[in-house]
């Protein structure tokens, strides 16, 4: 079992804390995304993956980032309620993280060094899904869709039966 994915407390976009070991025992889609970039329209995918398979043991944790084109300029506030009206989400979105360079979040570090799926994040919407047991099991890059059947078929290989 992999736990170094569950050592992590990070902030919510509310101000609040969690940790990510109450994600135990449930698959992730981990994904850092931007509000005003071309590949925002993917919040509704997420959306509708996390209503899709929420019920089986799946979250997605969303993590604000303004790595790429400063297109995540917002506060938490204002990234809050462009989710909320514009995508009603209801999956969990942390605060506004780095997800690469000098400043990279422990988090993120951890997952762009995990073997065979290393490297730095190329841009927003960069995805990495995570098994029950903590251990990443694919990645994705911004223009795979969340609905895309490269990326369910390998969700619903991790999945417990419906």
């Amino acid at each position: 079992m992999s736990d170094a994915l569950y050592g992590y407390k990070m902030k919510t976009i509310d101000g609040g804390s969690r940790a990510l070991a109450d994600y135990r025992g449930k698959a992730l889609l981990v994904v850092n995304t931007a509000s005003q970039c071309g590949y925002t329209p993917q919040y509704a995918g997420l959306e509708t993956l996390y209503e899709t398979y929420g019920n089986r043991g799946f979250a997605v944790l969303a993590f604000p980032a303004n790595n790429f084109g400063s297109q995540e300029p917002g506060t938490d506030e204002e990234i809050r309620k462009f989710c909320a009206s514009n995508y009603k989400i209801q999956f969990d979105l942390f605060s506004k993280i780095s997800v690469k360079g000098p400043d990279i979040h422990p988090l993120y570090r951890h997952l762009t060094t995990q073997p065979g799926f290393a490297g730095d994040i190329t841009w927003n919407f960069n995805k990495f899904l995570i098994d029950a047991n903590g251990k990443t099991v694919a990645r994705f890059e911004s223009g795979v869709e969340p609905l895309s059947p490269e990326l369910t078929s390998k969700l619903e290989a991790i999945l417990p039966a419906a």
